[in-house]
């Protein structure tokens, strides 16, 4: 796998990249309490003081409804709400740990992470790569360095 040439990085017609689309997170919502049965709130998405998109969350027993408003390009506005599935595995050490199944059509597969698009949805719904799949080596090794940076 790989090689010279073997990559999409600079086609036209290359993949768009996770970090491209809004992300949600089950992980974050479990922390933050939006999944607990009854709640009700707003996630933010933030590009330092400001906010930049929100969606709203209301969360019963086994999904959770997301609302929000989307447009494409200088088109109107369109609402959108509809529910996300959740799914609880155990884990080995005690608790639970929640999914997010993917509401896109006939999909269904269990993700920790959904990309927002017309319809909030699983990378492979929306045929998304990730951004470090698009990396040449000199740019792999310098994130590499600048994790090691970090810890240090």
């Amino acid at each position: 796998m790989g090689g010279i040439g073997s990559g999409h990085r600079w086609r036209y017609d290359a993949k768009s990249t996770t970090d491209d689309y809004r992300q949600l997170d089950v992980r974050q919502l479990a922390r933050a309490g939006a999944l607990e049965p009854g709640f009700t709130g707003r996630w933010r998405w933030m590009l330092g003081e400001e906010r930049i998109a929100s969606i709203d969350l209301q969360a019963e027993r086994s999904r959770i409804w997301l609302s929000y408003r989307h447009r494409h390009a200088d088109g109107d506005w369109k609402s959108e709400r509809y529910p996300v599935y959740l799914a609880w595995t155990a884990c080995r050490l005690g608790g639970w740990r929640p999914w997010f199944l993917c509401p896109a059509r006939g999909c269904h597969r269990r993700v920790a992470i959904l990309y927002g698009g017309t319809i909030f949805a699983c990378r492979h719904c929306h045929r998304l790569a990730y951004a470090s799949s698009r990396e040449t080596a000199s740019e792999r090794t310098l994130r590499q360095a600048g994790k090691v940076r970090t810890k240090l």
